[in-house]
């Protein structure tokens, strides 16, 4: 079979299968237990939109929303399940607004699971990692399974496509695919939260190293979201931000550093900020490395310390957005075969047990109500940072170098 015929013959595949997997997604949960409620609001919000040709951060909207997730309108210190997201969210959302909430919903799951499991894929070949058969089906397992990605997947968080299009755009980059690291770092954009200091970043380093079809396509991008956003909805980026600014009304919690210095050592608002300063000057450190000084060996290891403290400062995440941890995880796990050829794997896959059960325990032991305990936003995030500045000789020596100009 030609090399042609083979990609057709997967692509049907793969279509197929998401067929299949949203049928049943639609039969056994969406359709029985609706639910997904970070799904939720973007869906309606687009839908009013589309449809009823409302303003999806207008009263009449968001009164839809609450509706859908509360069967009436909001009560005081309840969520009002703002629209929230910029305006260009709307566009991929049009398909699976013509059908009804059940189907859409179960597009997205499917969706969604398609992202985790491209962007591991793309992950093991941006390390050159091909693991033995039983451990990748333990991996992809774990994959879905990872308490925080399980969480993405039961709420519909569009979290998890941004961390889909942040991977592929280092993948991309890595493999000299310009055009598609520039569209998928703009569209990543639609959580701005998530990307607000890798976007900078890597668009600095594009900068340096001369990378202009990457820079260039990622302002074209952008440029047409905003143009066409402002088009369609003149007045989105006030309203867009005033519903931001409203969101600490009615969350609880803020970042892993807020939670430790203000929720547990009552430090305040003083203490959060000098250890978010703390972190942002070795970012910087770390970034002046990279940048000014071109040691591109560090580049991946500057990526994922970015991710890292972005989750660790962000007024506020939330635990699906930590799947961007499974980045550095793969590295550490593809470390553990290299180096222990003959019981490697068995080591990684310890491991994937102690990760998947042990957040499930933390949270269903911890759980108030239906809200997540605050000391469960905290292990992942921290782990991971002190893993990666303990690890950093290694990140620069193993970790795959970039290129310059493509």
């Amino acid at each position: 079979m030609t090399r042609r015929g083979q990609i057709g013959l997967l692509l049907v595949v793969v279509v197929a299968v998401f067929a299949a997997v949203t049928v049943l997604t639609h039969n056994v949960f969406t359709a029985p237990y609706p639910g997904m409620n970070d799904f939720m609001s973007r869906w309606e919000g687009a839908r009013s939109y589309w449809q009823d040709g409302m303003n999806p951060y207008g009263e009449a909207a968001s009164l839809n929303i609450q509706k859908r997730i509360y069967g009436r309108p909001v009560a005081e210190g309840e969520d009002p399940g703002y629209f929230a997201y910029p305006f260009y969210t709307v566009f991929p959302l049009w398909p699976l607004v013509q059908m009804d909430y059940a189907w859409g919903s179960a597009v997205w799951m499917t969706l969604l699971q398609g992202c985790l499991i491209a962007a591991f894929f793309l992950l093991l070949n941006l390390f050159r990692w091909k693991p033995a058969p039983w451990l990748l089906g333990l991996l992809v397992l774990w994959t879905l399974a990872f308490y925080y990605a399980a969480r993405g997947l039961i709420l519909g968080q569009p979290g998890i496509p941004v961390y889909f299009l942040e991977i592929l755009t280092l993948w991309a980059l890595f493999r000299q695919q310009d055009g598609l690291a520039g569209a998928a770092l703009a569209f990543s954009t639609v959580k701005p939260q998530m990307g607000y200091l890798i976007v900078p970043f890597l668009l600095l380093w594009g900068l340096r190293e001369r990378r202009w079809r990457f820079m260039g396509v990622f302002s074209g991008v952008m440029a047409a979201l905003l143009a066409v956003s402002f088009l369609m909805q003149p007045s989105w980026l006030g309203e867009w931000l005033t519903q931001l600014g409203g969101y600490s009304g009615y969350t609880a919690l803020g970042s892993p550093v807020w939670i430790v210095m203000t929720y547990y050592l009552g430090l305040g608002s003083i203490g959060e900020y000098a250890v978010d300063a703390l972190l942002y000057g070795a970012l910087l450190w770390v970034w002046v490395d990279v940048l000014w000084r071109r040691k591109r060996e560090r580049f991946l290891w500057a990526a994922a310390l970015t991710l890292t403290i972005t989750h660790l400062v962000a007024p506020r995440t939330a635990t699906p957005h930590f799947v961007v941890f499974i980045l550095p995880l793969v590295f550490f796990f593809q470390q553990i075969t290299r180096q222990n050829r003959r019981r490697g794997g068995l080591w990684v896959a310890l491991i994937l047990l102690a990760l998947l059960v042990i957040p499930w325990l933390h949270f269903l032991l911890t759980v108030e109500g239906e809200f997540e305990h605050p000391t469960v936003y905290l292990p992942l995030p921290f782990l991971i940072l002190a893993l990666l500045w303990f690890t950093r000789r290694l990140w620069w020596r193993e970790s795959p170098s970039i290129g310059a100009e493509s």
